[in-house]
């Protein structure tokens, strides 16, 4: 059983709840990126923080003071009210517009009874409006017009008396605290230097992670690690650095241990060999001594694809090669074995691979499909950081529960499609070792032809 289908059962038993359905669709949202994740971290705190106090602070002080303010304003303008009411032989008023000009910094103007203006348009948000209407409301009780919105400095009220109209003209600090810009300018430049520091620590704490993963990257496909590579950062991650220079180490150390001992064991063996056919020349010739000799052959055959398989081409460095040149070279290799070879290449020409393994592992599969099938086509198409190469034939393909068992060393199907005389059963598994060398694979299906596809998907 595969670890998805436990994943699916477990899942099917254990259906999820509310909060494992909002913790996927959460987690399906937001960044993948650890640098992005970070700043989230920082950000989202921060921004309700200050949202917060923002709240606060308009809830309790910025209303509480210009409530206060406005309810100053409205005693004022209720006073002179009054003084009107009580003094009426002073016809043109000029005392009392005295009086509120020098004592309580308002312009007042005494008109003739009319109607008041209709109301303007309230504004979408503004605290002062309402306020200084109610205060209005609750301590004059008469009929008035306010107008908060035309000259930004100045605020007019127009209340109708009994036979007069009376004009207030005072200034909107008087009414309203004109300050609270900039407690939300500090408020917010403030959060925005320290999301710049934020952003610029968190840089360099990333970066090391990030040459971390290339480097980590670049080894596991087989190219060397990059020069400007050293642990560097948090302990945390110098200490990763460190581990995965150490872990590098051990592995080419063993690569080359192994590399020795098999170039020991192939001299050793090709000398007994040679050995054999000296001793085989001097025997007279007979039927018997053909079928030895045809076995040496094969001895010989299976000892050098063995030692290919095993040597593998992670010695060899990658470089910069023309698609289409090599796709073309291995195409006209398949034409000479008498099959019919088409070649069709898609995207960037220029690819990043270790030349001889990649041309050997278009080699051995056009090879093999020319071998068992007449007509193959050859697709391949680059775009992005993939490569992807299809190859179809028409031969009589590969059962689909041992499509995964052909890439096994030594491997031989009864009725095989890579079943020859010379054919050892190493030829698929070299080819997929190489692709997962560089960081790709190599799968098997069903082809249009009606044989077998062999797909290659390689970053590039």
């Amino acid at each position: 059983m595969t670890s998805m289908d436990s994943i699916r059962r477990e899942y099917e038993r254990y259906p999820p709840n509310g909060f494992r359905r909002f913790t996927r669709w959460f987690t399906k949202r937001i960044p993948t990126r650890l640098y992005a994740r970070a700043l989230l971290i920082i950000i989202i705190p921060m921004v309700l923080l200050q949202s917060v106090i923002a709240f606060v602070f308009m809830e309790r002080h910025w209303q509480t003071v210009t409530q206060r303010l406005s309810m100053a304003v409205t005693r004022d303008i209720a006073a002179i009210i009054d003084v009107l009411d009580t003094f009426p032989q002073d016809a043109a008023y000029n005392d009392i517009i005295r009086i509120a000009r020098e004592r309580l910094e308002l312009n007042i103007a005494i008109e003739p009874p009319g109607d008041l203006p209709a109301p303007r348009p309230k504004p979408f948000f503004s605290i002062l409006d309402q306020i200084l209407s109610e205060e209005i409301t609750r301590q004059i009780r008469l009929p008035f017009w306010i107008d908060t919105v035309g000259n930004s400095n100045i605020v007019e009220v127009r209340i109708k008396l009994d036979d007069k109209i009376l004009r207030v003209f005072a200034k909107r600090s008087q009414a309203y605290a004109s300050n609270t810009h900039i407690f939300l300018l500090w408020m917010v430049g403030t959060s925005l230097v320290l999301l710049v520091i934020a952003i610029l620590f968190l840089r360099g704490q990333i970066r090391p992670i990030l040459k971390l993963t290339q480097a980590a990257e670049s080894f596991g496909k087989g190219q060397r690690m990059p020069d400007d590579f050293r642990p560097r950062g948090a302990d945390e991650v110098r200490r990763a650095g460190v581990a995965f220079i150490k872990m590098r180490e051990r592995i080419e150390r063993q690569l080359e241990q192994r590399t020795a001992m098999l170039s020991g064991v192939s001299h050793d063996l090709r000398t007994i060999l040679t050995r054999f056919r000296l001793q085989l020349a001097l025997v007279s010739d007979g039927p018997e001594l053909d079928d030895l000799n045809k076995d040496i052959d094969d001895m010989q055959s299976m000892l050098d694809s063995y030692l290919s398989f095993a040597r593998g081409e992670a010695e060899e460095d990658v470089g910069t090669v023309s698609l289409k040149s090599v796709v073309e070279k291995v195409a006209a290799d398949g034409r000479l074995r008498g099959a019919t070879v088409t070649v069709s290449v898609e995207g960037a020409d220029e690819i990043n691979v270790r030349p001889n393994a990649f041309a050997r592992l278009l080699t051995n599969l056009v090879s093999n499909a020319c071998r068992h099938g007449d007509e193959v086509s050859i697709h391949a198409q680059s775009r992005g950081k993939w490569l992807t190469i299809a190859i179809d034939d028409d031969g009589p393909g590969i059962p689909e529960e041992a499509r995964e068992d052909v890439f096994r060393p030594f491997y031989r199907l009864d009725a095989a499609r890579n079943q020859d005389e010379s054919g050892t059963g190493l030829g698929l598994a070299i080819v997929r070792d190489i692709a997962r060398s560089h960081g790709g694979d190599v799968t098997l299906s069903d082809s249009e032809k009606g044989g077998l596809r062999a797909t290659i998907r390689l970053p590039v």
